[in-house]
Parts: structure tokens; C-alpha cells; sequence
């Protein structure tokens, strides 16, 4: 996935098309030439339409894209005829895309599954004709409603990665490294803080064809929850993912202090992260001895744990196996 090509917010202005207007038409024919009215109904505003694509990552294809119209509704015809609807726009998007108001901030609906829709906005109703209006006192009304506007809202589009394992960790912890040997994913490796600058998927292949879904978000810092460093932009993406691979390396001063820390951070951002599987990796265990690895283990945290090194690649079909396990829990 390159890092270049993912986008996972856009900002884009949408317009439901306006109605079409009733007509007032009356009936005119060779031997009645004066019939009753016959004025049909304009048609409907096309609607503004989010669509769920599996063939989609990234919310690129509309990062050029500011301004979204449906087309506008035909006015009704003679001989009672309803003007075509107008047609609708098709927004389609990856799963986990989640549709907001720009203004108010307010969740409008979320897309999780492929070729799931929801309308974001509805396009105006159609004019009645004429035909609708007439009564024993009125037998030739000369007049028809005119077609609803549309509506005209700027809209947020937001993506929360759709994986089964979300890496957790602080900048450094060896998340980008790990996601490179166990997947055929290439993120940018380099050892200064945040090299991960936009998150990365990758497909870890398991036993007899079997396979789940890395995804490595940009690391975390103390206070993130509140903006700070990469903050609340890629905290949002660790909300679909059912399983929290907690990263800390072994050369780490109090490796019990720093999941607290990032514990923290998950929970003062959503405290419903907490209800999430969580499973522990010590990376860079190759510097470690057995000796070292006991003392560790006596201090570590009350969660599922392997010491796993990924430049040496040792540990990792552990970390595989306690990740399938893990994730098959509940099933």
C-alpha cells in the first residue's frame, strides 16, 4: 500500500437534485376541445447515494473531488405522464467509510459491507400536476406545484481501516518492520520517530490457506488523545479492528509502564477499545538471554504475551498462532 496514495479523509460538497415541476396541461383533443386537466407530476431529485466497494482501499478518487451533484428531476407531461426522477449519484467508497456533517460533526451513517448503500442526501420532491387539484368548484385549475429544491451540504468522508489486528505501539516499537516480514506489505522502515506516516495494510498468511489482516497505524504518544503528535487522525482506525497487538520493545525502560501508557491513550480517546482483544509482543527480543527473558516475564502484563524479533524472525509463528487463537475466540 503506498503511503502516497492512501487517503482516508476528504471533505466534498453534495447536492441532491431539485424536483421536477407538476404540469397544467389540460386535454385537448380533435372532438374535445375542452377536456379536464391532465397535468402529470414532475419526477424526484436524484438522491446523493454512498455505495460499499471491496475493490476500494483509499478515499483518493475523491480527493479532487469538492463538489457532487445529482441530476434534476423532468417536469411532468400531458395525459397525466410523471416526469422521469433525476438521476442519482453513486458515491462509492471503501468499507469502514463513515459519512459526517461538516458543520455539526454529526454521524449520518457508516458503510461496512460491499454494495451496502445509504443516502446521504435526498434529492426534492416532484411538483404535483394539475390533474390533482381539480374539484366540483374548480373543474379546469390552471395551476400545479413546483418541484422541490434540492439540498446543499458539505459533507466529511472519514475511513477507519477495516482489519482484524491493529498494531499498537509507540514510534519505533517495530511495527512497520513486523508487518514487512509476516505480509507482503511495504511500509517505509527507517529508525527516527513516525516513519509511518499513514497507515498500512497487509494480508498474514496462516495454516491450510488461511489468513487475517494486519494493520499497522501510525504510532502513538503520550497525550494523542488530545491531538498531539499523529493524534485523534489515525487513533479513529483502531475502532474496526477486533484484536489489539500491543508492541513495546525489549530495550524499553518499564515495559509494563509503557502498555499502561498506550492503554491510556486508547481509553481517554474511546473507552470501548478496552473491550477489545489484547495480545503483547516484546520486540527486539534478539537482544535478550534467557535469564533476561524471565525477569522480564515476571513483571509483564495480565494478557496473552510472546517475545517475538523480527529482524532475526524468530517467534513470529508463535505470535501467529496466538493471534489466530485470539481472534477465533469467540466464534
Amino acid at each position: 500500500m503506498g503511503n502516497s496514495n492512501f487517503v482516508d479523509y476528504v471533505k466534498i460538497n453534495c447536492k441532491s437534485g431539485r424536483g421536477g415541476a407538476g404540469s397544467t396541461h389540460f386535454r385537448r383533443e380533435k372532438f374535445i376541445p375542452k377536456g379536464g386537466p391532465d397535468g402529470g407530476d414532475g419526477g424526484r431529485g436524484g438522491h446523493i447515494i454512498m455505495k460499499g466497494n471491496t475493490q476500494l482501499w483509499t478515499l483518493l478518487h475523491l480527493r479532487y473531488t469538492k463538489h457532487i451533484k445529482a441530476g434534476i428531476g423532468e417536469n411532468g407531461g400531458k395525459q397525466t405522464s410523471t416526469g422521469a426522477d433525476g438521476k442519482d449519484y453513486i458515491l462509492e467508497v471503501p468499507l469502514g467509510t463513515t459519512a459526517k456533517d461538516a458543520e455539526t460533526g454529526e454521524s449520518i451513517c457508516e458503510i461496512t459491507e460491499d454494495g451496502e448503500t445509504k443516502i446521504l442526501l435526498k434529492g426534492g420532491r416532484g411538483g404535483l400536476g394539475n390533474d390533482h387539484f381539480k374539484s366540483s368548484t374548480n373543474q379546469t385549475p390552471k395551476y400545479a406545484q413546483p418541484g422541490e429544491h434540492g439540498i446543499e451540504e458539505w459533507m466529511i468522508l472519514e475511513l477507519k481501516l477495516l482489519a482484524d489486528v491493529g498494531l499498537v505501539g509507540f514510534p519505533n516499537a517495530g511495527k512497520s518492520t513486523l508487518l514487512s516480514v509476516v505480509s507482503a506489505a511495504k511500509p517505509q522502515i527507517a529508525d527516527y520517530p513516525f516513519t509511518t506516516l499513514r497507515p498500512n495494510l497487509g494480508i498474514v498468511a496462516y495454516r491450510d490457506n488461511k489468513s487475517f489482516v494486519i494493520a499497522d497505524i501510525p504510532g502513538i504518544i503520550e497525550g494523542a488523545h488530545k491531538g498531539k503528535g499523529l493524534g485523534l487522525r489515525f487513533l479513529r482506525h483502531i475502532e474496526r479492528n477486533s484484536t489489539l497487538l500491543f508492541m513495546v520493545p525489549a530495550d524499553s525502560n518499564d515495559i509494563r509502564k509503557e502498555y499502561k501508557v498506550l492503554l491510556n491513550e486508547l481509553k481517554e480517546y474511546n473507552p470501548e477499545l478496552l473491550d477489545k482483544t489484547k495480545v503483547l509482543a516484546i520486540t527486539k527480543s534478539d537482544l535478550l538471554d534467557k535469564e533476561l527473558i524471565s525477569e522480564i516475564e515476571k513483571d509483564l502484563p495480565d494478557i496473552p504475551y510472546v517475545f517475538i524479533s523480527s529482524v532475526a524472525q524468530t517467534g513470529l509463528a508463535e505470535l501467529k498462532d496466538l493471534i489466530w487463537k485470539e481472534l477465533n475466540k469467540k466464534i
